[in-house]
């Protein structure tokens, strides 16, 4: 086994790494049954924990597949766009399996940069206990892309001992959530009411989408923004309220996005936050350690839950690679429930899998909030490649800040943010 794990470093500008990819498709190669797989993974904080699973998948992998190598590389994140552009280009010099981000998806398939793995997938025994709603997560056009390797989904964290002090409980509903951090506030000045940010859009989604609204529909084939609409700017509303001096200060808290939403949280300068299961491990390390708990983000009423936005990472077979049936047959070994059982273990990763998540929700009571999110159903950013425009031009983050700060009312800042949506769109 070689396993080669290549760090790449250079700072790039975010328009750069968030970009659509703008390269045509590879030409399939060949389908070789031997030779050396090459495998692109995103590297991270702490890969050690990654990486030892990875290499038992690919020992296993491997094993069964004689006069076969994996060599798999460590990427950033931050300079993705680019190397997968220049891999899309160059098949010679291009992995034959990749990890990659589900908002990241469009973008790849409109460049021709992976593989149709529908029948694969159909094929697959394990691949019918992929739930439904994240399994979504990796369609075009009603065609598979990928496989999803696990799912984050954000829920209510809430610190217990401020809430027993001050005799309050966790809000049932979102119009609740305003009043409670004001009144928290109130008797702890020097702590958030909650923290949220200006730049959190993966936080306020739940809000839009939990008030009947969305991001943006189908026309035909084009996508039309409903940014605007009544029910979207019902929830833009009430979680802009949050940042206010009374809750989260704008001048503090606008400029913040989901890390240093959950940062301050972690710091004990906040009595809640939206932060995701992928936050454990962080928050257990930190001054609210043992001081936490966690409910699903509620609905707009008693007893529901707001929709959850469904990120995650995907594994898929690139295009252009000559070994078509080893890059499959891999990605169901790392992506299959045996491994992703192990990354749950080794990194807090969700599994995809509906069995696999329930026996680890039952080990585990942590899970129960993300789980009963997952299970009330999930939503997604529109799967077209204008989606990175939008994105790289923080269109809803500036809906949002607009707002907070006072610039603009939440009328002005969301005709504003649709049409710009709209441009790309029609890009």
């Amino acid at each position: 086994m070689r396993l080669r794990h290549l760090v790449f470093a250079a700072a790039v500008a975010l328009v750069a790494a968030c970009a659509p990819v703008q390269s045509g498709p590879a030409d399939a190669g060949g389908d070789e049954r031997s030779g050396q797989l090459r495998v692109w993974l995103f590297d991270e904080v702490n890969r050690d924990a990654k990486d030892a699973v990875v290499r038992a998948a690919v020992a296993e992998f491997e094993g069964s597949h004689p006069g076969v190598t994996v060599d798999v590389q460590y990427i950033q994140v931050q300079t993705r766009a680019e190397r997968f552009k220049a891999a899309f280009s160059d098949p010679k010099s291009a992995p034959d399996v990749a990890e990659f981000g589900n908002t990241d998806l469009a973008g790849f398939v409109a460049a021709g940069g992976f593989a149709d793995v529908s029948a694969d997938v159909a094929g697959w025994a394990e691949g019918k206990d992929l739930l439904p709603s994240v399994l979504d997560t990796a369609r075009v056009d009603g065609k598979l892309y990928g496989v999803p390797w696990f799912v984050g989904v954000r829920a209510l964290y809430y610190r217990t001992d401020v809430f027993a002090e001050l005799g309050v409980e966790p809000p049932a509903t979102l119009g609740e959530i305003a009043p409670l951090a004001r009144r928290i506030r109130a008797a702890k000045p020097d702590m958030l009411g909650i923290s949220v940010g200006g730049k959190y859009v993966y936080g306020a989604l739940p809000f839009v989408w939990a008030n009947g609204g969305d991001i943006a529909k189908r026309d035909g084939a084009a996508f039309v923004s409903t940014v605007d609409s009544a029910e979207a700017k019902a929830g833009w509303a009430q979680y802009t309220e949050l940042l206010s001096d009374d809750i989260c200060p704008p001048q503090a808290c606008a400029g913040n996005g989901g890390d240093a939403s959950v940062e301050a949280f972690r710091a004990g300068k906040a009595a809640m936050t939206i932060g995701g299961d992928f936050n454990r491990k962080s928050v257990d390390a930190s001054a609210a350690a043992g001081k936490y708990a966690v409910v699903p983000l509620p609905g707009t009423t008693e007893g529901s839950i707001a929709p959850a936005f469904a990120g995650g990472n995907l594994l898929g077979v690139l295009s252009g690679t000559g070994r078509r049936t080893l890059a499959a047959e891999f990605v169901q070994v790392l992506a299959g429930k045996k491994y992703q059982r192990e990354m749950y273990e080794a990194m807090g990763n969700l599994p995809t899998f509906a069995d696999v998540q329930r026996e680890v929700a039952e080990s585990d009571a942590f899970l129960a909030p993300f789980i009963a999110t997952l299970e009330n159903g999930t939503r997604f950013v529109p799967v077209t490649p204008a989606w990175a425009k939008i994105d790289a031009q923080a269109v809803l983050p500036t809906l949002i800040q607009q707002v907070a700060t006072g610039a603009q009312d939440v009328d002005t800042a969301a005709a504003a943010a649709a049409e710009a949506m709209n441009a790309a769109f029609a890009s």
